[in-house]
């Protein structure tokens, strides 16, 4: 169990866990003592006048001070809440332009549109069957209980691939077609085969903990809200270590400040390992398989 002193030795001595792996290999004591992190929820849109090589590379530098190893990339410049079929595919090329130059240090999910099903469906083939990329992402086009995403959902399953769903619950009400974990509940009771990731554990983290909890084909992310004491705590007494999965929101948030949600929860060691990467690695292992990646 890690305390506030444990966590800042950490996070300082990333960059020097790094070079003791090149030096001694995976068997290492001190690779041993590293965790691995694989961070399931970032963006690439800014700075907006930069390319997308340039800003995978900002994230680079700062995934390195800290110790992360992955980051599933998603949204493009500009992010847009219902984009037009050339806008999916402009977002979509921006990321797969950092995954080409960064290999080694980022997944890709793809980002489609329910108000666009039938091409929605053939970037998923493009960027997913036939392209680099692991996953789906969907943002607020639509409340995701609307039945025009069952076909998105439908083949995310038959390619095995994760769906990274924005949830939120506003005290002052959601935006229009953003969704709740009562609507990604209810997609994923509609969907018992596809593995459903709920983003921010539903903004209102007490209660979207709780809504979810009897869909077992639902994991939780922990990106994009002020760091808080008990939230993983919470997230780890309800649903279960395997059912949580570290992000952050970067670069609409710091890896930091979210990582150290995880970092600093009192929780066994050994659902912190599952929390930062374990649990990716579990839910991508068939598309990673697929796409010959031992990562």
């Amino acid at each position: 169990m890690l305390n506030r002193r444990t966590l800042l030795k950490l996070s300082g001595a990333a960059p020097l866990w790094a070079a003791a792996q090149d030096r001694h290999g995976p068997a290492g004591d001190t690779a041993a003592l590293r965790p691995a992190i694989w961070d399931v929820h970032c963006h690439i849109a800014n700075p907006a006048t930069a390319t997308p090589e340039d800003r995978m590379a900002g994230l680079v530098r700062h995934m390195d001070r800290l110790g992360i190893s992955r980051a599933v990339l998603s949204l493009g410049n500009p992010i847009l809440a219902d984009p037009t079929p050339q806008q999916l595919r402009d977002t979509n090329d921006q990321v797969m332009r950092a995954l080409a130059r960064w290999p080694e240090r980022a997944f890709g999910y793809v980002y489609v549109n329910p108000n666009h099903v039938e091409f929605s469906l053939q970037e998923m083939d493009r960027c997913v069957r036939d392209g680099p990329m692991t996953g789906i992402k969907l943002w607020i086009a639509r409340h995701c209980n609307d039945p025009a995403l069952d076909p998105l959902i439908e083949r995310a399953a038959q390619l095995r691939v994760p769906v990274l769903q924005h949830t939120w619950m506003k005290a002052g009400g959601n935006e229009p077609g953003e969704s709740t974990p009562y609507d990604i509940l209810e997609l994923a009771v509609r969907h018992p085969n596809a593995t459903l990731i709920a983003a921010h554990i539903g903004g209102d983290w007490e209660r979207g903990i709780r809504i979810v909890r009897p869909a077992k084909n639902i994991v939780m992310d922990t990106a994009g809200f002020d760091p808080t004491a008990g939230v993983v705590e919470m997230a780890v007494r309800e649903l279960g270590a395997e059912r949580i999965v570290y992000g952050s929101d970067a670069g609409g948030r710091s890896f930091a400040s979210q990582l150290g949600k995880v970092m600093g929860a009192e929780i066994p060691e050994t659902a912190r390992r599952l929390i930062l990467a374990g649990n990716l690695r579990r839910i991508m292992t068939p598309i990673l398989k697929a796409k010959g990646d031992r990562a």
